[in-house]
C-alpha cells in the first residue's frame, strides 16, 4: 500500500521534512517513489509546500496520507475534512455507577 508520509531530513535536533510517496513497508528513511514536497516545522509559522497536481494524482491513485500530512491536504483544500472520533455517544462515561446493596 502507498503512503503519503513525511522522511526526515536534516542534521540531529535540527529536524527537516520531505513530503513523499513510498510503499508503507519501507522504513521511514527508505527509498521513495516520488518526492511530492517539504514541510520545515523549525520556521514560524511552519513552512509546508507541496506540488497540489502530484498530491491529487496520489490520492486518486489510492495513497493514502499519514494523519499528519492529511492534515496539511485539509488545510490545503485537497482533502474535505477529517474523521475524528466515534459517530455514537458514549453513555458510559462520567456517569456513576450505582453500588448494588
Amino acid at each position: 500500500m502507498l503512503k503519503i508520509r513525511l522522511k526526515r531530513t536534516g542534521r540531529k535536533g535540527q529536524p527537516h521534512y520531505r513530503i513523499v510517496v513510498m510503499e508503507s513497508a519501507k522504513p521511514r528513511d527508505g527509498r521513495t517513489v516520488e518526492e511530492i514536497g517539504y514541510y520545515n516545522p523549525r520556521t514560524s509559522p511552519s513552512t509546508f509546500d507541496i506540488d497540489e497536481a502530484k498530491a491529487k494524482k496520489w490520492l486518486s491513485k489510492g495513497a493514502q496520507p499519514t494523519d499528519t500530512v492529511k492534515h496539511y491536504l485539509v488545510k490545503l483544500g485537497l482533502i474535505k475534512s477529517l474523521k475524528r472520533g466515534s459517530t455514537k455517544p458514549n453513555t458510559t462515561k462520567g456517569a456513576k455507577k450505582d453500588k448494588k446493596e
